[in-house]
Formats: structure tokens, C-alpha cells, sequence
């Protein structure tokens, strides 16, 4: 039972090897069509690499160091708790790791990104024309009323934008979205993020990919130090009140002194109001003293509180760029061919023999 079991298995192994020299011989004795094939992908695919424009990428990685303040400043900040402000308040972590990542993709930052202004053959733009520029849509709005005066001027405010200019700034969004901008942090228990930005156009490049850098960096520094900044600026309000206060009593101290030169002794009720004075002088002493402390405990923690963003990798021309070189683009074209044409042929012959059979 064993010998047949065998005999068979060889035989069947025979009659696969004889099938594939058979399509084998088949696709040799058609070598020219092959060959024909081949040469056409390789001319399509020089042609494509002399075609295809360099993709340039822009590179920039930069580390966040941000210093968190050990909760409240204890006992210190009595005066400044009965204020309602609270100095010792952390700027949050909503911006850390993967959030911090996806800022940088949004679309809030990308779009005030592109209204940055940047100097281009002498003259000044914002990168949102330089897009449109380097993609000719000007071209193609000649002839529409409706973009042919659409401008975007560098810091415009994004509040005057019409319905139009929200939709080009949208399109220019997707199209960086799709997988023009990359930002990436490589490890989690490091704090160094890397940005990459593709464009045809080797300064947009280079140009977009520093602003949104820098766009982003401000709104981070901004929103972790708002609270403190907020609490700070409050104190040196009140400070400021609280020594005008002072030198309004003092001033009424020396006044009513004056009015009581020479006084008659008895006549103490004349004396009640330079009394009253010296209390003001007193209480606002003690005011504007522990004011000033708590300012400058304020800006400690505001000192603290706002991190520091280094940039470790600029992106430095000539960029690196992407690019299918001719040999590259000679070889994958042939191949490709290649395989399409064998692949016909032998559809072609088992279809042909589906049917004779």
C-alpha cells in the first residue's frame, strides 16, 4: 500500500515538473512580445524618472524641557489664597507625548502656519501664497471671479476670511495632512520630537516646516504658563493699586499734621483724622509688603512653569530629496512590464485551453 502511496506521489511531482516546463517553454517561445514588453516599461520608466519632479523633505527635531513646580507654595501664599489665585497651580499636561504629536497636525496650527510671512525673490508673502504659487492654482482662477482676487497677506486676521478663503486654507490643510507633514516622537521616555515636511518645492519645504516650528512652540509656551502669567499679572495690578493707596495716606498723614499745628491740647477731636491716617499708612505697609512677596514668588513660578524648547535640528540647505533615478526608473519600468506581459500570455494560453478542452 506504501509503494503506491509513493508511486503516485512521484508521479503526480512528475506531472507538476512537466507542467511548468511546458508554460515554461510556452513564455520562452514568446520572447518577443516578452522582450517588446520590457523595452516599452523601461522607456516609460526613464521617462518617468526625467519627469517626476524631486520630492525635497525638511527635517527638524527639537526637545521640550518642562520643569513641574511641586504643587502649592505652602503658608507662603496665605494673602495671595484669600485673593482667589492660586500661584503654585501647574500649567497642566494636556500637551505631553502623543498630544503634543498631534498638535503640530492640527488644523488650527497649520493654517496660522501658512499666514506666516516669509521673503521670496525680494518680495514678502505668506506661505499660504507660496503653496498656491508653487502648485500654479493661479493658473486655473484666471478665469473665475470668484478666486481670481483672492489674496492672502501674511499675518491676516483669520477672523476677516470669507467662506472662500476658509475653503482654500481647508484644501492646502488636506493636502499637507495626507502625508506632506510627519511628526513623530521615536521614544516615549524621551523628550524629543521630530518633524518632517515633503513639498516639490525645496524652500517651502525648509520655510513651512521652521514657522509651524515656531507657531507651535509659542502656543505651547502660552498654554502652559496662561495661569501663572494670568495670576502674576493680577498681583502687580494690585500691587501697583496698593502703593498708590500708601502714598494717598501718607500724603493725608502730612496734611492733616499741617492742620493741626499749634493746636490747643485740648482739642484732641482735631487729631482724630491724623490718626485715621497713620492707621492707613500702616495697614497699607503691611498690604503692599506681603504684595511684593507674592509677586515675586509669582514670577518664580512663572519662571518654572515655562518650558523650554530646544531646537536640536534645523533643516539646513540643500535638502535631502526623494527621488527615482534613471537607472532606478529604467530597471522597475522593465520588470514591470515584464511580468504584465507574462502574466497575459499565460492567461491567454489557459484560457485557450479552458475552451479547447
Amino acid at each position: 500500500m506504501e509503494n503506491k502511496n509513493t508511486e503516485n506521489d512521484e508521479i503526480s511531482f512528475k506531472e507538476f515538473l512537466e507542467t511548468i516546463k511546458e508554460w515554461f517553454d510556452y513564455l520562452i517561445s514568446s520572447w518577443k512580445i516578452i522582450l517588446i514588453f520590457g523595452v516599452i516599461g523601461a522607456f516609460l520608466g526613464f521617462s518617468y524618472s526625467f519627469v517626476k519632479k524631486p520630492v525635497y523633505i525638511a527635517t527638524l527635531s527639537f526637545a521640550i524641557e518642562d520643569e513641574k513646580s511641586g504643587g502649592g507654595l505652602g503658608s507662603a501664599l496665605g494673602l495671595a489664597s484669600t485673593l482667589g489665585l492660586d500661584i503654585g497651580g501647574s500649567g497642566g499636561s494636556i500637551f505631553t507625548g502623543s498630544n503634543l504629536t498631534e498638535l503640530f497636525k492640527s488644523r488650527k496650527m497649520v493654517e496660522q502656519t501658512l499666514l506666516s510671512p516669509v521673503k521670496v525673490k525680494g518680495k514678502v508673502i505668506s506661505l499660504a501664497e507660496m503653496y498656491i504659487e508653487n502648485n500654479n492654482w493661479r493658473e486655473r482662477w484666471n478665469n473665475n471671479s470668484l478666486f481670481k482676487n483672492l489674496q492672502f497677506l501674511p499675518n491676516n486676521d483669520r477672523r476677516n476670511f470669507t467662506r472662500v478663503h476658509d475653503s482654500i486654507l481647508g484644501n492646502i490643510y488636506e493636502n499637507l495632512a495626507k502625508g506632506d507633514l510627519d511628526v513623530d516622537q521615536k521614544d516615549k521616555k524621551i523628550s524629543i520630537i521630530t518633524m518632517q515636511v515633503l513639498s516639490k518645492n525645496e524652500l517651502f519645504a525648509k520655510y513651512f516646516c521652521e514657522a509651524l516650528a515656531k507657531q507651535v512652540g509659542k502656543f505651547y509656551i502660552e498654554t502652559k504658563s496662561k495661569k501663572s502669567r494670568i495670576n502674576m499679572d493680577i498681583l502687580e495690578r494690585q500691587t501697583d493699586s496698593i502703593r498708590k493707596e500708601l502714598n494717598d495716606a501718607i500724603t493725608g498723614v502730612a496734611v492733616a499734621n499741617d492742620n493741626i499745628f499749634n493746636l490747643n491740647p485740648a482739642l484732641n477731636v482735631r487729631r482724630a483724622p491724623s490718626s485715621k491716617k497713620q492707621v492707613d499708612v500702616q495697614a497699607n505697609i503691611a498690604i503692599l509688603t506681603e504684595l511684593v512677596k507674592q509677586a515675586e514668588l509669582a514670577k518664580v513660578t512663572l519662571r518654572k512653569e515655562t518650558p523650554l524648547i530646544q531646537i536640536i535640528d534645523k533643516p539646513i540647505l540643500p535638502l535631502k530629496k526623494d527621488q527615482i533615478g534613471k537607472f532606478k526608473g529604467i530597471l522597475i519600468g522593465a520588470f514591470l512590464f515584464t511580468f504584465l506581459a507574462a502574466l497575459v500570455l499565460v492567461i491567454k494560453k489557459y484560457i485557450r485551453e479552458s475552451l479547447n478542452s
